[in-house]
């Protein structure tokens, strides 16, 4: 049984969908205890993983379970980093939040793989990054150096993986034991066999081209890939198999591999059957031949899976024929027919039948064969990991450019502007402000993918980068209201947070956009101020952007915290109309709002004037009656002050005259008590 626990580089990616759903037909098959208990290795594929096994388990053994008699215990994977559902929706990971089909995600740009273990194997790396560097990041990015530098071998990496087929995903059927037995799944049974004989001769390939490697993990993926290994298990297919036949995706000429597949002598009874269907074939063809000249057309013998033979004529001369009841089954498409003749359905249905007795004359010898290459299946699972890793490692080295966002620099035609990041323990809280569309959000996500790339061990788009390994990333980004749930957009921050504040750590990196937006705003400024507190206290790496100028002063002291702001420029032409410019550079300190940034926005957008003057005239009357209130609160405290400062001297003096030598140093700590208390209650207005 299979435990999941990673061994080295290329076992860490043993816990594959494909894999997890043998592991629980394992556990299923091996228990005697009700309900079973499952164990998922893995966060985000829990539910579809479990699906797949029951429906596997239902289709192949043809068991199914009792409602609500199956118990799912949770692990989460070790030495991974977690990244919270959120985070990969909003980030846009895996897919484009706008066009699920477009490639314009992470997943999408670092997607260059030529294999589909590939494509598996980065998938679930960007999922979940590893965090043991010297074990799995450091050797990776030793790799795709040396693909960088050394040209030919990575060429012809390249061109060897694109003839891999899927092994990884068929070797769970190879050693699941049907319990009935089916033409079809005697059929499956020598595609798959004919599928890892094409593998092994592309793994032969593969360490050719790699025998110039050096580093440590492109030299293990070569010995995984070892020709004695190869040739051993390539000795038990070419002993039952011809040399010459291969796996094909047409469906006539794998129809033909798998009738002639076994070796000619190993079966008497079936080398007759392959007679037949080699004579029964050549009939077909003189028939064809037979009906053009009869009826002076060019008939196409043509063949799928579902119609078996069938004829393609061009419009014109089936007009130009059309006998009576001659032609059947007719199909008009793009200008010609496609038909059949009687006589040429009976010749399909011996043929059929012809076929599914070599198919089953096959069955026992092909049996045999998979009993021996089930003893190579271990072996078999780490090559196609070693292959998926091979080509993930290739799909990042062609991804080398400076410090932009990984996304919009593919998207976007202009040039996109680059940012500094930089975070330390001394610099770990970012209070990220900026005005609308300067950019804030695009930062912010940036610093997030761009760890996500790193950790996965693929070189960032930046003139220079070190990255801390983070084991978190929590994002809080998305407003969106859960109509279904009940909740609202501040219930969903609230709940979002709620989580993030429970899981945090000071190995987390943390990304918030906006927070404290779906509610008012005194409270949405003390709620945010609240967590943003709690958030410096984890020394978690966090970038908090937010329009909250006050949460950027009232923290801006703080050990650990960093105030940026995105800078625009904004002018006045002669006629009186607004320009900004957003510069898209992050500058130290928040951002500056005398500016009136927002109504010179509306200007610029074409609002009315006489909305925008009444908008100015509340700005100035607002900053009037707030600096009127600060001078008369100054005012206050300061005459609160010197009424407490008199106060204090008159019982000093007081004290002098009356107060008793045992009693005097009591009283004086006493009156130092209250002086204090009521000067700080002053400051703090109270």
């Amino acid at each position: 049984m299979f435990d999941g626990t990673p061994i080295d580089e290329t076992d860490r990616a043993f816990w594959s969908e494909n894999k997890g759903l043998e592991y629980i037909n394992t556990l299923a098959f091996e228990t005697d205890i009700q309900p079973i208990q499952v164990a998922i290795q893995g966060k985000f594929y829990a539910v579809s993983a479990l699906a797949a096994a029951m429906a596997q388990i239902e289709h192949q053994f043809s068991i199914t379970f009792a409602p609500h008699s199956l118990r799912v215990r949770y692990q989460p994977s070790d030495d991974t980093m977690m990244i919270d559902i959120s985070a990969i929706q909003c980030l846009e990971i895996v897919q484009n939040n706008h066009s699920p089909k477009s490639k314009d995600s992470l997943f999408g740009l670092l997607n260059h793989c030529a294999t589909p273990m590939g494509t598996r194997m980065l998938r679930s790396n960007i999922i979940q990054p590893p965090t043991l560097y010297e074990s799995f990041i450091a050797p990776r990015y030793a790799a795709v150096e040396e693909l960088t530098i050394n040209e030919d071998m990575f060429l012809g990496i390249r061109k060897t993986l694109k003839n891999f087929l899927d092994v990884e995903k068929l070797l769970t059927k190879l050693i699941t034991i049907p319990v009935i037995s089916a033409i079809s799944q005697a059929e499956q049974q020598i595609n798959q066999v004919l599928m890892i004989k094409s593998f092994l001769e592309a793994a032969k390939e593969l360490h050719v081209v790699m025998r110039p490697a050096t580093t440590p993990l492109l030299v293990k993926i070569r010995d995984l890939c070892s020709l004695e290994r190869i040739a051993a298990i390539s000795q038990k297919i070419n002993t039952v198999l011809e040399s010459d036949v291969a796996y094909t995706r047409s469906a006539l000429d794998l129809r033909n591999q798998r009738t002639f597949a076994v070796r000619s002598g190993i079966s008497g009874v079936l080398d007759v059957s392959r007679q037949a269907y080699k004579e029964l074939t050549e009939e077909i063809h003189q028939y064809v031949e037979q009906l053009n000249e009869r009826f002076n057309v060019i008939a196409t013998l043509k063949y799928d899976n579902g119609r078996k033979y069938w004829l393609k004529i061009s419009i014109r001369d089936y007009n130009s024929v059309d006998p009576p009841g001659q032609f059947i089954n007719v199909v008009k498409k793009r200008g010609a027919i496609e038909c059949q003749t009687l006589d040429l359905v009976k010749l399909n249905m011996r043929l059929s039948d012809t076929s599914n007795e070599v198919v089953f004359r096959s069955d026992a010898i092909i049996e045999q064969l998979v009993a021996d290459l089930q003893v190579d299946a271990s072996h078999l699972f780490k090559m196609c990991e070693a292959v998926g890793l091979m080509d993930m490692l290739a799909s990042f080295a062609q991804l080398m450019k400076s410090a932009r966002h990984p996304l919009l620099d593919k998207i976007l035609s202009e040039q996109f502007v680059p940012n500094d990041y930089f975070a330390t323990e001394q610099h770990c809280f970012h209070i990220v402000t900026g005005f609308n569309m300067s950019g804030k959000s695009t930062y912010i996500r940036t610093i997030a993918l761009l760890q996500i790339m790193a950790q996965v061990g693929c070189f960032v788009p930046a003139e220079y980068a070190s990255f801390s390994i983070v084991h978190n990333i929590f994002t809080r980004i998305s407003l969106s209201d859960n109509i279904e749930a009940g909740l609202s957009s501040f219930s969903v921050e609230m709940r979002d947070m709620a989580f993030i504040l429970r899981n945090v750590d000071q190995q987390s990196m943390v990304i918030i956009d906006e927070l404290g937006r779906g509610t008012s705003t005194r409270d949405g400024l003390a709620i945010a101020i609240a967590m943003a507190e709690a958030l410096i206290q984890s020394k978690a790496f966090v970038w908090f952007a937010t329009h909250f100028l006050d949460l950027a002063r009232a923290l801006g002291n703080r050990p650990g915290v960093l105030n940026l702001h995105l800078a625009s420029d904004c002018s006045i032409s002669d006629d009186g109309v607004p320009h900004i410019t957003m510069l898209y550079k992050t500058e130290r300190g928040p951002e500056k709002d005398e500016q009136n940034y927002g109504i010179n926005l509306a200007k610029a957008m074409g609002l009315p004037e006489t909305i925008t003057r009444k908008a100015e005239e509340f700005v100035r009357a607002s900053r009037l009656r707030k600096e009127a209130n600060r001078q008369n609160s100054d005012a206050q405290k300061l005459q609160k002050r010197r009424l407490l400062i008199l106060s204090l001297h008159e019982a000093l003096k007081q004290a002098r005259i009356d107060g008793a030598e045992d009693a005097l140093p009591g009283y004086l700590r006493q009156l130092q008590h209250e002086f204090v208390t009521q000067m700080a209650a002053i400051e703090d207005g109270d």
